[in-house]
């Protein structure tokens, strides 16, 4: 498990102490440039030295931007995000799939679920694995509601087309639920995810979603434990996975925030059974 941590990266020990100090295992991808060789190389030591893997390097940018300058320009970011993530040894370098939405980077369009949005997919993540050949990253997809990959048959057909050993899946369950049935049956959705998507899994989003209720369905971002995803499941199943994929908290306010995820998380998973050490 892993988070954000309110740490100076100045110093490469002491910012990989700050995270072994707060009981992870797991870090995103540090601040550093691609070119910084050295730089990348004393990060490297420093994680190692205190045994944390470094989980991701996120590369938030849109791959279907419908401005073609744009377009070829983010795919350039995340091309060099999994090259940075192979440098780093990071598992996986996630973006999500892509929108047509001309205003929000991430946001619906009527196209983005269509079969121009699902070949338009593969054809970035074969560009991007193509251009880096890593040999231990992965390239993934962040799971969207109304992006692809948006479901597990979705994902799975992807990983055939696209065809890359190097092309992994990015689990965030709270970003699969989009509709009223996913919300009361996430823990069947949960279980589904691993069951079919398990060998591919290389990291995984920790938050939480909670139904505010109004004259439309609105489901909304919380801190996990204070939602409505089935956190004992979840973390059965990431502690049977072999490979034991990190699991990223992310999306709050404060490190004080960040803390009380954790502890929920921690405290959930030992009555589990499930050891953080």
């Amino acid at each position: 498990m892993g988070a954000p941590v309110f740490s100076p990266q100045d110093d490469p020990e002491l910012f990989a102490l700050a995270h072994k100090e707060l009981g992870y295992r797991a870090a995103y991808a540090p601040n550093v440039q691609l070119g910084d060789r050295d730089r990348i190389n004393a990060f490297v030591k420093a994680f190692q030295k205190q045994d944390i893997a470094i989980a991701e390097v996120g590369r938030w940018v849109n791959l279907m931007d419908p401005d073609p300058v744009k377009r070829k320009a983010n795919l350039k970011t995340v091309t060099e995000g999994l090259a940075l993530a192979e440098e780093l040894g990071a598992g996986c370098c996630v973006d999500i799939g892509g929108s047509f939405n001309p205003d929000v980077w991430f946001g619906p369009h009527p196209d983005n679920l269509s079969a121009a949005a699902f070949d338009l997919a593969v054809e970035n993540a074969r560009a991007v694995i193509d251009a880096v050949r890593p040999q231990r990253a992965k390239f993934a997809y962040e799971m969207m509601g109304w992006c692809i990959p948006h479901d597990v048959d979705t994902y799975l057909r992807l990983i055939q087309s696209i065809d890359r050993p190097a092309f992994g899946v990015h689990l965030d369950p709270c970003n699969l639920v989009n509709s009223p049935e996913r919300f009361y049956q996430n823990s069947a959705l949960i279980q589904d995810c691993f069951d079919r998507l398990g060998p591919w899994i290389v990291s995984c989003h920790a938050k939480d979603l909670a139904w505010e209720v109004e004259l439309n369905v609105h489901f909304v971002e919380v801190m996990p434990g204070t939602g409505s995803i089935d956190y004992p499941t979840f973390l059965a199943c990431l502690a049977k996975h072999p490979a034991h994929p990190p699991l990223m908290i992310e999306h709050l306010a404060d490190a004080a925030a960040y803390d009380q995820a954790r502890r929920f998380i921690m405290k959930t998973g030992s009555a589990a059974g499930i050891d953080f050490g």
